[in-house]
């Protein structure tokens, strides 16, 4: 089984003894009604089931004080009165006499979890767990959190494995300052959070969850916060954070192990977060990190507290790590402008520290109202009332969901092959079938009469499988395939699969074609299908629906325009389909083109055909099988510096398409903003100290911080 889901009863056990409106929350329903889902809809049972264990206290000690640890051991002997007065003591927490139980029992799933993907017993997994950990600290319980999970996993990981580059992707709708303090000085440890923050005004309040927060010392550059200054988050904020700051990161930091802090608080309907991101975001999102670490993603429950919301968001991910598509996101791809806000000022924080940032926003972007790349008027301000009325049908939301394409389920097979004469060399995953099949020879004869250059007998075989693979994704037979042309024959093929897709019920095509390989004269801008050329003559945005880019020189300056560019138009466009094809002279090598199919699986809910030439190598169609049957692509090695060409050249596409597609955006609107002045030392991070906690208590503490933000609220200064 490629996918391990870790899991105790007893660690439903803790609950809340006193009436506490703060905490009450936190309940042991929460498992339950996880568990109770997956096991409906037959999730628990396609997994590896590990039973938690407990950690010991050497375990707890790689993050925690033996001080701290002996205070909640004792905590089994306590009466429910001395519970209360001890949880008093920190921030939103309560202990149980079975508190210290079930927190090791979740370190324990951790470290269970973390040794079962690395040493290859499973590719991934989910570790179903409370208490919950991000915000725990060294000698400090904080936020229902007792033991750090995630954090203690990562020591784990780097003591007992021997790892050197560990990604931790937080996407609770807090903050997990306890993960940032124990790695802040660590560069082995890159650090993502998004958080609810409100410009201070949420909690923990404090000033190192901002953007500006990088770290301290060598670990400079290695803690991200993205704040998000605003309730009402939805798909489009959350993937273009991932887009244009998380993974250019991770791929230039090329993590061994990817650990999640999987808070479903972040997801619609929690009363927490108070975001509009639905269910199936997170499988996309999920999908997405499966390309990093040879797709070694470890996750870990955080918060959630609407039942509902969680347990469709924990299906939704553990959904993704078993390979099934991702469903397609609902509501408008337009990312909010507060988001984007969010995501221009840590991408201004975090520029000096990261390569891949400074090769995107290098160059200065043409003002796409006045030019397209060579001075003249932007063919795409001036399109006719027809080409507006597409461009709307392109970026609206997909309609009737329940009867289309979208919701499909998972077909039964997952990846085919449809080769005229494999070769033998040609390895291929065990469950991925060579199909035999071939369309049937009058209709193969139809299609081929459109192009001289499929009267061949070979040219027409191909296509006689070509089709005969088309009309299995199509009918959801088969999920995604890899076909083969002739070189002679592959624009011919590609055309042929083009209109093949749109008269059989395709909505929205998405064409990506590498190499030599024109777009076909009859595609019209109707927003039924947008057409991406790399490898074209030169940078052009001829319309919004027909994009041509050069292949950039380097791997760098290629992963720019797939997470730049390719990716933020797939996700504006959503597609039902998506055709890659690797025509003559295409120019990649095989791991670019394994992550450019990967990439390009979440957008398209997994339905991708690829298309290529008969004499490539079998070990492209070998590897081209790997990933588009959900196994990690191969690393990309040394990126490498992107030229200034290539960086202009993206930046003025970006320049001229932001307009149609608002996934390309990474600045809000320019203005005068208002911010903080500087905290100094009486911001709300010095009520949060041990010794504002000792002062005043952990309650008199928040109230001391809501003052705090208040008094600086009042002297806020226009940037």
């Amino acid at each position: 089984m490629r996918t391990a889901l870790v899991y105790h009863e007893d660690m439903t056990a803790p609950r809340l003894l006193w009436e506490d409106p703060e905490c009450e929350i936190e309940c042991p329903e929460r498992l339950t009604s996880a568990m109770g889902l997956l096991q409906q809809r037959g999730l628990e049972q396609r997994c590896l089931q590990l039973a938690a264990r407990e950690a010991s206290e050497a375990e707890l000690g790689l993050v925690h004080s033996p001080e701290y640890v002996a205070l909640l051991r004792g905590t089994q002997a306590l009466g429910t009165e001395e519970l209360r007065a001890l949880s008093g003591q920190y921030d939103a927490v309560y202990f149980h006499p079975s508190t210290f139980h079930s927190a090791r029992l979740a370190v324990g799933a951790g470290l269970e979890l973390v040794d079962a993907v690395l040493t290859g017993a499973v590719h991934n997994g989910l570790a179903l767990v409370r208490p919950p950990g991000h915000h725990s600290q060294r000698a400090a319980a904080s936020g229902f959190c007792v033991f750090n999970n995630v954090a203690i996993a990562a020591k784990h990981a780097q003591q007992k494995h021997g790892l050197h580059r560990i990604l931790i992707v937080d996407w609770d709708i807090h903050h997990g300052q306890g993960i940032q303090y124990i790695f802040e000085d660590d560069p082995s440890v890159l650090y993502f959070s998004w958080h609810r923050y409100e410009h201070g005004r949420f909690w923990p309040y404090l000033q190192e969850s901002d953007a500006v927060a990088v770290g301290q010392g060598r670990g400079r550059g290695f803690t991200v916060n993205l704040p998000w200054n605003q309730v009402g988050m939805g798909n489009a904020d959350y993937l273009a954070g991932f887009l244009h700051v998380l993974l250019p990161l991770a791929f230039e930091f090329d993590p061994e192990l990817v650990l999640v802090s999987a808070g479903f608080d972040s997801a619609i309907g929690d009363p927490e977060g108070q975001m509009q991101a639905t269910p199936e975001c997170f499988a996309h999102l999920t999908q997405l990190l499966q390309v990093l670490a040879g797709g070694r993603v470890c996750a870990l429950l955080e918060g959630g507290y609407n039942l509902k919301s969680l347990s469709e968001s924990v299906c939704m991910t553990v959904q993704a790590l078993l390979g099934d598509p991702a469903p397609p996101l609902s509501g408008p791809m337009v990312p909010h402008r507060s988001a984007l806000e969010s995501i221009q000022s840590v991408r201004a924080a975090q520029v000096p520290h990261w390569t891949s940032l400074q090769q995107q926003d290098s160059a200065p972007i043409l003002s796409p109202s006045t030019r397209s790349l060579e001075g003249r008027p932007s063919a795409l301000l001036s399109e006719g009332p027809e080409f507006k009325a597409a461009a709307a049908q392109a970026t609206a939301a997909p309609s009737a969901l329940p009867d289309g394409l979208h919701l499909r389920p998972m077909p039964p097979v997952r990846t085919a092959v449809a080769l005229t004469s494999p070769d033998a060399a040609l390895v291929l995953p065990p469950e991925v079938p060579h199909q035999e099949g071939s369309a049937l020879e009058e209709e193969t004869q139809s299609w081929a009469s459109l192009h001289e250059a499929l009267a061949k007998d070979e040219a027409a075989s191909a296509l006689g499988k070509v089709l005969y693979l088309l009309d299995r994704i199509l009918d959801g037979q088969v999920s995604s395939g890899i076909a083969a042309a002739p070189a002679s024959a592959a624009a011919a093929t590609l055309d042929v699969a083009i209109r093949c897709s749109l008269s059989r019920g395709a909505q929205r095509l998405l064409c990506v074609a590498v190499g030599q390989l024109d777009r076909p004269s009859h595609l019209a801008d109707d927003g039924r299908n947008l057409w991406l050329s790399i490898r074209g003559k030169e940078a052009a945005a001829l319309s919004m629906f027909h994009v041509s880019m050069p292949l950039p020189g380097t791997t760098g300056a290629f992963l720019n325009f797939l997470l730049a560019l390719v990716l933020p138009l797939a996700y504006s466009f959503r597609p039902d389909l998506v055709l890659l094809a690797l025509g003559p002279d295409h120019g990649l090598r095989d791991p670019q083109a394994a992550v450019l199919a990967s990439l390009l699986r979440a957008p398209a809910g997994c339905r991708v055909l690829a298309l290529v030439d008969a004499e490539s190598t079998p070990q492209l169609a070998g590897v081209l099988a790997q990933v588009l049957h959900g196994e990690a692509p191969p690393g990309l090695g040394p990126l490498g510096m992107a030229s200034p060409e290539d960086t202009q050249a993206l930046m003025r596409l970006r320049g001229q398409l932001e307009p149609q597609w608002k996934m390309l955006q990474v600045a809000g609107e320019t203005g005068s903003k208002v911010r903080p002045k500087a905290w100094g030392p009486w911001g709300p991070s010095w009520f949060r100290a041990p010794w504002g906690e000792g002062l005043l208590g952990a309650r008199g503490s928040r109230l001391a911080t809501g003052i705090a933000l208040l008094i600086m609220r009042l002297f806020a200064a226009p940037a």
